[in-house]
């Protein structure tokens, strides 16, 4: 016997948790009840081996590749996987030509599963369309990106999306405490307890991922010392121990969900969503000069004129954030996201801004009235109307005279709304007979 031999057990516990676990049918897949019902779509075409190309969509440990392993062990063809990160073109070639060949020659289907799938460039792509629409395969994705955003158009219209979602809290202490009783691939064969406490706080903490899940179980049940009679309890403290802190990473397509709730937040005046987001956009490795720079925008785009402190107070959160850094930078910070959710709010600036450019860009008839010419550089005639100009300041500071072209001299790019400072604004306009 060979020195470096293992028994079927050893090699078995050699093999994480969440592997071992893994569901080989349907009736042992947790989740995902949309999709896996009894007359759920999915199921149903599974079950009668019927099911086109697809592709699997959602965030990490929530059952993608084990539903395409629970296809693969369901059907009667070839089933072949791919990564896309280490696969090229040859690699999907040669699968192509095989599944052609096992087609003619034994009527076999054949099933590519594709791994990180939005990773193919569209050279990659280009190669399997003709394979998918030939039906030499039936193609299936796996992604944590949104494949309408991240992969070729062309791929996604030739397949069916099947969106899964984070697993509850519920379906991942169910799986738990499978994982716990099953003496062929769990911790079945073990004295083990855990505290229910110490479940609930595993279930909460992997946020949905069953992987992370059963791999803090594990750790918890394997480093946990058995007491005097060889039992194992894992209690809370143990639990806290083995999954430390929530998986606070996200995929692109969260992240950019998350960036436009962080503005809409501040947008509507909820503060309490605009501080938690920029936090956990933060916590996630977002740059925090990013959404300080978002912030300035905001306080121009979405308060304006209703309070013009807001983007003084924005641009000196900005400045102190980049002198200070982490950690305390984000006190001042913090300070300018309440600030500028809670401000009243007006797009009056935006609008008057968005009028002004297409007329610049539109209007051709533009010449400046003779009375605010340079006269410097101006003709005798320009030089004797130049004298019109009225000198604000000799009237007290404000006196009525046309400054815009004469094909725009009615125009009103600026509307003052009744919110905020602004509301004072449109009565000093209204005293000045601007409007």
């Amino acid at each position: 016997m060979d020195l470096f031999d293992f028994s079927k057990e050893e090699k078995q516990a050699s093999i994480p948790l969440a592997e071992r676990m893994r569901a080989r049918n349907l009736s042992e897949f947790f989740g995902q009840k949309h999709l896996v019902s009894e007359t759920g779509l999915l199921r149903r075409a599974i079950k009668l081996d019927k099911l086109g190309s697809c592709i699997f969509w959602g965030p990490p440990g929530c059952g993608k590749t084990t539903l395409a392993n629970i296809i693969a062990l369901g059907t009667d063809g070839n089933f072949v996987k791919l990564n896309a990160v280490s696969s090229g073109v040859s690699d999907v070639k040669k699968v192509i030509d095989d599944a052609r060949n096992a087609k003619k020659m034994y009527g076999k289907k054949t099933y590519l599963l594709l791994d990180e799938c939005h990773r193919f460039n569209k050279t990659q792509s280009d190669s399997l369309l003709p394979a998918i629409e030939q039906g030499d395969i039936i193609f299936i994705g796996s992604t944590t990106e949104n494949p309408f955003a991240s992969m070729t158009p062309a791929i996604v219209s030739r397949c069916r999306v099947f969106e899964l979602k984070r697993l509850d809290d519920e379906s991942v202490k169910n799986a738990l405490k499978k994982a716990l009783l099953d003496k062929e691939r769990g911790l079945g064969k073990l004295d083990i307890t855990v505290n229910e406490d110490a479940l609930t706080h595993i279930a909460k903490i992997s946020a949905g991922d069953l992987r992370v899940a059963f791999n803090a179980l594990e750790l918890a049940s394997l480093t946990t010392e058995p007491d005097k009679d060889g039992t194992v309890t894992v209690t809370l403290k143990d639990a806290e121990e083995s999954i430390q802190q929530k998986q606070l990473s996200f995929d692109e397509q969260m992240y950019y969900d998350m960036l436009s709730a962080f503005c809409k937040s501040l947008r509507g005046s909820d503060s309490d969503a605009a501080l938690y987001y920029m936090h956990r956009l933060i916590s996630g490795g977002c740059d925090p000069m990013l959404l300080a720079r978002r912030l300035v925008v905001h306080s121009s785009e979405d308060v304006g004129m209703a309070d013009p402190n807001a983007l003084v107070v924005a641009t000196s959160a900005m400045l102190a954030f980049e002198k200070i850094g982490l950690p305390e930078g984000l006190i001042p910070l913090s300070n300018a996201v309440i600030y500028v959710a809670e401000a009243p709010k007006s797009n009056a600036v935006i609008l008057a801004m968005e009028e002004a450019q297409n007329d610049a860009k539109t209007v051709r008839a533009d010449t400046v009235p003779s009375h605010l010419k340079n006269s410097v550089y101006a003709s005798s005639e320009d030089k004797k109307l130049s004298q019109n100009y009225k000198y604000p300041h000799n009237y007290g500071g404000y006196v009525k005279q046309q400054y815009l072209p004469d094909a725009l001299k009615d125009r009103v790019y600026y509307k003052p709304t009744d919110n905020g400072f602004e509301k004072r604004v449109k009565e000093i306009r209204k005293e000045k007979g601007k409007d």
